[in-house]
């Protein structure tokens, strides 16, 4: 069992009442528009002709709702990033440089901070701070925050991207661990959004998971903790609605990051393509500027397929499945795994 930096997964169905001026006689419901979309993969790819956007308000004729938004413009954004020595976390600040953000990397490892920041800086002429800090203190947040404003920056977007993972059965795993997993996975990250979420004016990522979506024997606390991530960050999507913020969580599936290195074990990932880290970012920020973007989003067309079980079977039928599956995949890895 190992710790990592960074980690992935995300999709949903949220349902709003109609907005002022917008009655049920000339506009399809947030849960229709939902239902359509998420009969479609979110893989990064441009959606079937016809397909809207979950969350999106359409009428008869097909008009968004004027809660549309424009696209980003990145070059007025600041976007700190958690977990950003690695992984999505360092794959997130590549993209968002490359379209002119301003950034603020945050992480423990100085030294790959540090690096990433003179890379990223140099090649693209934006302004990249590197803030080594430790997410599992007390109030994280708040202290992050000081420290952001002390250094005279103003953040404008957020990406929450720390946490690590243990595969393991549950009553193996160290009680400490499975505090400190708790603790960055969820306490930390919510912390870190409330500290920040009143100066947002670009966009709020956090990564989620697609173990979130459904049971993972050998893996229950990060899938706990994912769902918890999905779940809260959908709901600050409806209320964020009207203040121009996007919030989005962005949930991968299995992806070539230090995830599995660290583990010392694939078998979560046994039969499965895995994505690479541009592949679920490119997902990620072709989302957010959708004119209307949706709550949350899955990563890799197996991945969103698999997170459609848990809505169209029931709760036993899909933990046995998904206690099938761990199982083949322990079996199939074969002697020192």
């Amino acid at each position: 069992m190992s710790r990592i930096d960074a980690e992935q997964e995300g999709g949903a169905d949220v349902v709003t009442a109609p907005q002022p001026g917008l009655t049920p006689s000339n506009v399809t419901t947030i849960a229709e528009a939902g239902l359509r979309a998420r009969l479609a993969p979110d893989d990064g790819r441009r959606p079937p002709q016809g397909w809207k956007g979950e969350g999106e308000q359409v009428t008869r004729k097909g008009a968004v709702s004027p809660t549309a938004m424009n696209k980003i413009d990145y070059r007025t954004q600041t976007t700190l990033i958690t977990g950003a020595s690695a992984g999505l976390g360092a794959e997130f600040a590549r993209l968002l440089a490359e379209r002119g953000s301003d950034l603020v990397l945050v992480a423990r490892r100085a030294d790959r901070l540090e690096a990433l920041a003179d890379e990223l800086s140099a090649k693209y002429r934006v302004t990249v701070t590197a803030v080594p800090f430790d997410l599992t203190v007390p109030a994280a947040g708040e202290a992050l925050a000081k420290e952001v404003a002390r250094r005279g920056i103003t953040v404008t977007s957020l990406v929450n991207n720390a946490g690590f993972g243990t595969h393991a059965p549950f009553r193996q795993e160290d009680a400490e661990r499975v505090q400190q997993e708790i603790g960055l996975n969820v306490a930390s990250l919510v912390d870190v959004t409330r500290a920040f979420i009143g100066q947002l004016t670009g966009f709020l990522v956090n990564v989620a998971s697609s173990l979130g979506y459904q049971p993972w024997p050998n893996a229950a606390v990060y899938g706990a903790t994912k769902a918890f991530v999905l779940s809260f960050t959908e709901a600050l999507w409806q209320e964020s609605r009207g203040t121009g913020l996007r919030v989005l969580a962005l949930s991968p599936g299995p992806t070539r990051t230090e995830f599995f290195d660290a583990l010392g074990s694939d078998d979560m990932a046994r039969g499965v393509r895995m994505q690479t880290p541009r592949q679920v970012v490119t997902t990620a920020l072709r989302t957010l500027d959708r004119r209307n973007p949706p709550p949350s989003v899955v990563s890799g067309t197996f991945n969103w397929v698999t997170t459609l079980t848990s809505r169209f079977t029931t709760r036993r039928a899909n933990v046995l499945a998904f206690g099938a599956l761990t199982q083949w995949q322990m079996r199939s890895s074969g002697p020192g795994h």
